[in-house]
């Protein structure tokens, strides 16, 4: 039988498993779904917005393959980390292959003065203290304040302004943690400032998360007229059939909202709050005084005929107590694996991992380590049949290595509490006992005490 981990239970992970399971040539395949936390799912649990259920609802399909007869879920194991566990050469002492498809867990820096402040963070940090991430169960953010800004103009931006102007009523139906809803209830930020550096067509956002900021109660949605016009394919300098089709109903959700006349300040009440989208705006330094965010400095900047964009001198100010940087990700593989630190992924050959330049046999990426953070969720599923399909034309020489008993008890002599599917069943149970008692609907649990414990860890 073939024995392969798979490192990391998000889709890329599932997916790489059930190309795994599905394979005609290589009938015989056992297959454990490692991952850190003792929670599968990934991004899908720890990154889609709770308000976003259509797409969390994909926990179903993923659920259904980790509870495949071949398929183990294996949590509470860090790979190639600081804390006890395997390293990738142990992994490969216990498995004939090994496929990480651990994403890009870091983020990209703005590279301007003022970013260290307090008020200014990661917009992943936000994402993962609303989404009970047990490494961010404690962070605080100034919700204390009249204006956040968030830089970046794709969709994790958007995510998070319009988690910044949701209404308390509407997040309590969701699974957002107890403390980050009543936090987010007691929030005083009335306008909140997405901003880009480039123009409208070339933001990274799509059209149905752009839609659903002016579908927010209590919210108007402002786009200043002139700076659409500054776009090329919005005053007719360049043709609009040569963008995407997401590109051009972008345009059109933007010009509908520019043509409006503004509202009042006070949309409804002191209720009311303001979602700014601006372009062509670069971030120069973000502000502070005594340490603390007081705002950002942007240079204005205009297009440059070829795509990008140049500087004009002209800067502009925007006060605000909270500032979410949203300007893409970086890979960070476990330590052991290694690492094209200018492209952001292991080193690869059709999901091959390359030490040296030369295969390193039995080991494979999938999902962003591979690719780089690109794509969407569906993405993912043709990056691991590629990968699955190169290590099923090895699983011949992959098969000819012994290995010991049971990997479970190898993880374990290395240090490891293993999280099987039954102590995640449990936890589930506690999340809707949780929520019973909370009266509402399942609530995760944050913290990684409340998580081990509900799993019967320890």
């Amino acid at each position: 039988m073939l024995r392969v981990a798979v490192v990391g239970s998000g889709p890329s992970g599932v997916y790489t498993a059930d190309s795994l399971l599905r394979s005609t040539s290589v009938p015989d395949v056992a297959v454990d779904v490692l991952d850190r936390l003792p929670c599968p799912y990934g991004l899908v649990r720890y990154g889609v917005a709770p308000d976003h259920e259509k797409i969390k609802s994909l926990q179903g399909a993923l659920r259904r393959v980790l509870e495949e007869p071949s398929v183990r879920f294996v949590g509470n194991v860090a790979v190639g980390l600081d804390a006890p566990g395997p390293a990738p050469a142990d992994l490969l002492r216990l498995y004939h292959a090994v496929v990480y498809c651990v994403g890009a867990a870091t983020d990209r820096q703005l590279g301007v003065p003022g970013e260290e402040l307090a008020g200014s963070f990661p917009a992943t940090r936000f994402v993962s203290w609303y989404s009970a991430h047990p490494d961010a169960p404690h962070e605080r953010f100034p919700l204390d304040t009249d204006a956040a800004v968030v830089v970046g103009v794709g969709n994790v931006a958007v995510d998070v302004t319009r988690m910044l102007a949701r209404g308390a009523a509407e997040l309590r139906r969701t699974d957002v943690p107890e403390a980050a809803l009543r936090a987010l209830a007691g929030s005083r930020i009335r306008d909140v400032y997405m901003v880009g550096r480039r123009g409208p067509s070339q933001a990274k956002f799509t059209t149905k998360e752009l839609r659903e900021l002016g579908l927010l109660p209590d919210t108007e949605v402002v786009v200043d007229p002139e700076e659409l016009a500054l776009d090329p394919y919005v005053s007719g300098r360049a043709d609009p059939a040569a963008l995407s089709a997401t590109a051009r109903r972008n345009l059109e959700v933007l010009r509908g909202w520019a043509d409006r006349a503004p509202a009042d300040h006070a949309v409804a009440g002191d209720r009311g709050r303001r979602i700014h989208l601006r372009f062509y705006l670069r971030p120069e330094e973000i502000t502070g005084a005594g340490g603390r965010v007081t705002g950002v400095r942007f240079e204005r900047t205009v297009p440059d005929g070829d795509g990008g964009v140049r500087g004009t001198g002209r800067t502009e100010w925007f006060g605000a107590g909270l500032v979410l940087r949203s300007v893409g990700y970086r890979g960070a593989p476990p330590a052991g694996l290694p690492f094209d630190a200018e492209r952001g992924v292991v080193p690869n050959e059709g999901g091959r991992v390359l030490r040296d330049g030369r295969r390193s046999p039995g080991e494979y990426v999938a999902g962003w380590i591979k690719r780089g953070p690109t794509g969407v969720i569906g993405s993912n599923r043709p990056c691991a049949k590629e990968t699955v399909a190169a290590l099923l034309a090895d699983a011949d020489e992959l098969r000819g290595r012994p290995l010991p008993g049971d990997p479970l008890a190898g993880l374990r002599a290395l240090g490891a509490s293993p999280v099987g599917w039954p102590g995640w069943q449990a936890i589930e149970a506690a999340e809707r006992e949780l929520g019973r008692r909370l009266e509402r609907g399942p609530v995760k649990i944050p913290d990684w005490p409340g998580l081990l414990a509900a799993a019967k860890v320890g």
